[in-house]
């Protein structure tokens, strides 16, 4: 699919008209109609200012929005998405999402705000949780090979 329709489905799964997603957008309704016709190509500033009209990042854009409406909507823990359509990578974003949405929103929400000390902040503290999930859980695991001693009791 071409970006304009992306664009379209996402305006018409927000039940949002031409004239309220240009007027939230801050561009004309000739070039959101031009670009939903894939007429023109959006600019990258273009495709921000719909993506903030929006509220989500910019990269959901270039998918289909019925590929996070489960994101958005609270369900039944067994019903799982339909994921034909769906390209391999975002569909290891939303499965890992599955588990937790509200981190999955926070993430999103830190590498949307690009700032680069906050991304740097974050980036650090998952490294920190990622070293810390790969220690060894039991004591004698962490000494040096060659070195024996039974676990005390």
């Amino acid at each position: 699919m071409s970006i304009g329709l992306f664009i379209q489905g996402w305006r018409l799964s927000r039940n949002q008209s031409i004239e309220s997603l240009s007027d939230a957008a801050g561009i004309s309704t000739t070039l959101l109609e031009q670009i939903e016709a894939d007429q023109t190509d959006p600019t990258t500033s273009t495709l921000e200012a719909l993506a903030s009209a929006f509220c989500i990042p910019p990269s959901w854009l270039f998918n289909n929005p019925q590929s996070f409406k489960w994101l958005f909507t609270d369900s039944a823990e067994d019903e799982e998405p339909d994921t034909s359509q769906i390209d391999p990578v975002t569909d290891r974003i939303l499965a890992g999402s599955h588990a937790d949405r509200s981190l999955y929103v926070l993430l999103t929400t830190l590498m949307q705000a690009g700032d680069p000390k906050l991304l740097r902040a974050a980036e650090m503290s998952l490294r920190s949780l990622v070293k810390q999930s790969r220690q060894a859980t039991v004591p004698w695991q962490q000494r040096p090979s060659g070195h024996f001693e039974p676990p005390s009791d």
